[in-house]
């Protein structure tokens, strides 16, 4: 099982209870050491997820075994179609859009997609998107526009990707073309940061009318070894510039950046995902049942308001 550094603990008395066990047969019963062990343990999984730095919240929103966007397709939502391609030059297999239905409504969803092995995330190209990718989101949406259905995104993404081949094919255009076009979309969105939300390439499909963030993951500017590598030459300094940041949910919905923080389990959503899930289903139907009503240009204006809300300053003499 993958472990975080700042778990050890645990694991150390999770190895000693499943010793115990296999030790435990007919002429050696340690059924009392095993249930203090297993009391033991509660209390340091308590106080090992209870008081979580930023940066031990990042390390759990990157675990391998957490659940990706197609986890979520498939436990939430029926009748998925994928849509492929942006008609312009390719598929982008680390952004996954189509239609589905959730209950009886139907939507399109979107969202960044990582790998669970390293083949997988070669074709998924770590979650980090491509210029095509965010066109074929926006083709996605646009689609939802015309026909009338709500968006549903899922983001988790270190960043959009700044490969040369990307930066030539106009990365930073395809994003800021979403964003425009996010911003006057005629339809409700809600988006969800699930793991990672790295940078321009989160925000190049988050801009909704509802945004929720999982407990345990983040949404910055930057990422934390890309923060300390400018103002400290060192990533090794990315615990520290993760606290500076300010990137977790508890931060990020003092700010009005986020609107909800979805609860997750003691040692992050891998623990027990379908809790998770559920949790996060029955927010987004709410909202949904709240923004379907909404007349189509008071959606655009609140949108809208929402975003130059963010980051107010004051002026000083």
């Amino acid at each position: 099982m993958s472990s975080l550094q700042f778990e050890k603990p645990i694991i150390d008395i999770q190895n000693k209870i499943a010793e115990l066990r296999k030790l435990s047969n007919g002429h050696a019963d340690f059924t009392a050491e095993i249930q203090k062990l297993e009391q033991k343990m509660g209390s340091v999984r308590a106080k090992v997820y209870g008081n979580l730095s930023s940066w031990q919240r990042i390390q759990i929103a990157r675990h391998p075994k957490r659940p990706y966007t197609l986890d979520y397709i498939s436990a939430m939502m029926t009748d998925f179609v994928e849509i492929h391609g942006d008609r312009l030059f390719a598929d982008d297999f680390a952004m996954i859009t189509g239609f589905a239905r959730i209950d009886d409504q139907m939507v399109v969803v979107l969202g960044h997609q990582k790998g669970r092995d390293t083949s997988e995330n070669v074709k998924r190209n770590f979650g980090c998107a491509h210029p095509e990718g965010y066109r074929k989101a926006m083709r996605a949406m646009r689609l939802a526009e015309k026909f009338g259905l709500p968006v549903i995104v899922f983001i988790d993404t270190p960043g959009a990707y700044p490969g040369i081949g990307a930066e030539e094919r106009g990365q930073a255009q395809a994003i800021a073309e979403n964003l425009r076009d996010m911003a006057g979309l005629r339809t409700p969105i809600i988006a969800t940061v699930i793991g990672e939300g790295g940078s321009g390439g989160a925000l190049g499909v988050g801009v909704a009318d509802y945004v929720m963030i999982l407990e345990n993951a983040y949404y910055s500017v930057i990422s934390p070894e890309g923060c300390a590598s400018i103002l400290w030459r060192s990533a090794t300094k990315a615990p520290e510039a993760s606290e500076a940041l300010k990137l977790t949910g508890e931060h990020l919905i003092k700010f009005g950046i986020v609107d909800e923080i979805i609860p997750e389990p003691l040692g992050g959503a891998h623990q027990d995902s379908a809790t998770v899930i559920a949790a996060l289903k029955a927010s987004i139907l709410k909202q949904l049942a709240r923004l379907n009503g909404l007349a189509r240009q008071d959606l655009v204006d609140k949108r809208y308001a929402k975003f130059r809300a963010i980051g107010q300053f004051t002026t000083q003499k």
